[in-house]
């Protein structure tokens, strides 16, 4: 997800979106230690938009 699409999400949603993109990463990493992914480079995206959507969530409560 890009910034600009963070930016337009509720609280809600970003809450929803990042259990789901937490969970996810936790089962690339599992399934990388298992056997190799064909794309490693998702396990990169994937923790880099989790902390994508911590932020703006952290910045939104602090406002």
């Amino acid at each position: 997800m890009k910034q600009s699409e963070i930016k337009e999400l509720s609280i809600e949603e970003l809450k929803e979106k990042l259990a789901d993109l937490k969970k996810q990463h936790a089962d690339l990493k599992m399934a990388h230690a298992v056997t190799p992914l064909e794309n490693p480079m998702q396990i990169r995206k994937t923790r880099r938009t989790v902390a994508r959507l911590a932020t703006e969530l952290t910045k939104r409560e602090l406002q």
